[in-house]
């Protein structure tokens, strides 16, 4: 419908509104959304003269809302991996960084002045300057963020439903699960679920009272990566075949209730827990990791993903009323949402308690670092594991108006397309929840790669070419975005050996 669009409004000079696209032609409102990988999907409104009516103090949230995503999970493990003052610094440089770019993005169309880009998004602007490449490069990347998405969601929804039912049954049965992993013994627990796994997250259920008929059969048929991501099967394949995910869309409110409970949550574990920090620049502790570590990375791949919004933060900004103060409620926004991952991770990085455990016990996701028992991250889980379960047959619903609108001309060209597509989505969640269960990993892997394109390489390229273009290319500013692009390079290049 987009193409057509902008097809019939080629056929005469701007300035002739004889085939502009009449209002029956449009989908409707509640059709019409924009997503961020790992955030929300936010409903469009209508539009009044090509804008919205929004207030800057409504987009700001907007913005905020949409960014913030489950990767919030994953900040107090990547500022483990950097070390304590490296990740607070790298989280500030990646947010003015990736602002810089969003910048670009957003000033992309007013760099082309042949042509009126008043309804472009910005695969409009890429494909203006690089033809088919741009545009299907552009879709190979957007793909590659929202099946990402998917995936974590799937190992994500599996580790909730798992903790969620274990809480259950052993709150039926009585049973106190800190017994069985290295973990604090006082009124608030914390666990290291990977102590003695080399590191890695334990996939597997409860390992006690092993003569208990009943617990060895719920062990059996309850396990976090051999039954358990199975089942979700059946719940959630069904919810990706629907025509249409308006009815998902209704739930949007649950990410915003959710991480306003993360915080809550976090400010609460932090105040009973009190803090816990010592500073050694280079060497490590039995208890403390050092405030500069090469592994830090791993976190810059982390926040390309938690702070991507490149690739819609056009069409959220269509619906700001007063379009001249974009800049600044974009500013704003990001500003908030790298107050808000400092926030997250500096509380949980700090008030781990170091001793009895040590820093790296830091799990990827900071949830698992707290018993099932625990009825604050019992709340938690089951308010993310509602919002995902709406959130993700919106996102299965984009994948395939992507891949399958652009290859078929059609969204839902038959059952049998759509189902085929589904199950290699649905496949690839369960075998990474099975095998690699390691959300910070899966996210820092394909926030690299979707940045590269969105973040990095599109908006400094589409800059030097348009100043190009116009004789305005300057050395500095060659170099400067010249060097933005070696970075992204070097994000997604480095993620493979670290």
């Amino acid at each position: 419908m987009n193409k057509r669009i902008h097809y019939y409004s080629r056929l005469t000079a701007p300035a002739d509104k004889a085939l502009i696209a009449p209002d029956h032609v449009v989908p409707a409102p509640e059709e019409c959304y924009v997503y961020s990988p790992l955030g929300s999907a936010y409903k469009l409104q209508s539009y009044t003269e090509g804008y919205g009516k929004n207030t800057s103090l409504v987009t700001i949230f907007m913005i905020w809302n949409t960014m913030m995503g489950t990767s919030i999970l994953s900040i107090p493990w990547g500022m483990k991996q950097a070390g304590f003052t490296t990740g607070m610094c790298v989280i500030m440089l990646m947010g003015i960084l990736t602002l810089y770019c969003c910048y670009r993005v957003v000033k992309s169309r007013a760099m082309i002045s042949s042509v009126d880009t008043t309804t472009w998004e910005y695969p409009d602007v890429c494909r203006y300057y690089f033809g088919s490449f741009g545009q299907w490069s552009s879709l190979l990347f957007s793909l590659v963020s929202l099946i990402g998405a998917m995936i974590v969601y799937w190992v994500l929804m599996s580790n909730f439903l798992f903790n969620t039912g274990k809480f259950i049954f052993n709150f039926i049965h009585h049973i106190n699960d800190t017994d069985a992993v290295l973990s604090t013994n006082d009124s608030n627990p914390v666990i290291c679920p990977s102590a003695g796994s080399g590191g890695h997250p334990d996939n597997g259920s409860m390992i006690f009272y092993a003569n208990d008929t009943g617990l060895q059969q719920f062990e059996k048929w309850w396990n976090k990566s051999k039954t358990v991501p199975f089942y979700l099967i059946g719940l959630l394949l069904p919810l990706l075949n629907f025509k249409s995910p308006s009815f998902f869309s209704k739930f949007n409110i649950l990410g915003t209730v959710s991480v306003l409970y993360l915080i809550f949550l976090v400010t609460l574990k932090a105040i009973r827990l009190g803090f816990h920090l010592e500073f050694h620049w280079f060497m490590q502790t039995e208890y403390f990791v050092p405030e500069i570590r090469f592994q830090f990375p791993q976190l810059t791949g982390v926040l390309t993903l938690a702070f991507f919004i490149h690739n819609c933060i056009i069409t959220l900004l269509k619906n700001n009323k007063n379009q001249e103060n974009n800049v600044r409620d974009l500013s704003i926004a990001y500003m908030l949402v790298t107050l808000t991952y400092l926030y997250i991770g500096v509380l949980v990085f700090a008030s781990f308690p170091s001793p009895p455990l040590t820093k790296d016990c830091i799990e990827q996701n900071f949830l698992d670092n707290f018993p099932s028992s625990d009825i604050l991250s019992f709340i938690a889980r089951i308010f993310l594991l509602f919002q995902m379960m709406t959130v993700y047959p919106l996102l299965g619903y984009l994948a395939r108006v992507q891949l399958l609108g652009h290859v078929f001309g059609d969204i839902y060209p038959s059952i049998f397309h759509v189902l085929i597509l589904n199950l290699i989505i649905v496949g690839a969640g369960v075998i990474m929840a099975c095998f690699y269960p390691n959300i910070g990993g899966i996210i820092r892997y394909s926030g690299a790669a979707c940045g590269l394109a969105f973040v990095f390489i599109y908006p400094s390229l589409t800059y030097i070419i348009s100043l190009h273009q116009e004789d305005r290319l300057t050395w500095p500013k060659l170099i400067f975005h010249v060097f933005i692009i070696i970075l992204g390079l070097a994000n997604l290049i480095v993620q493979f050996f670290m």
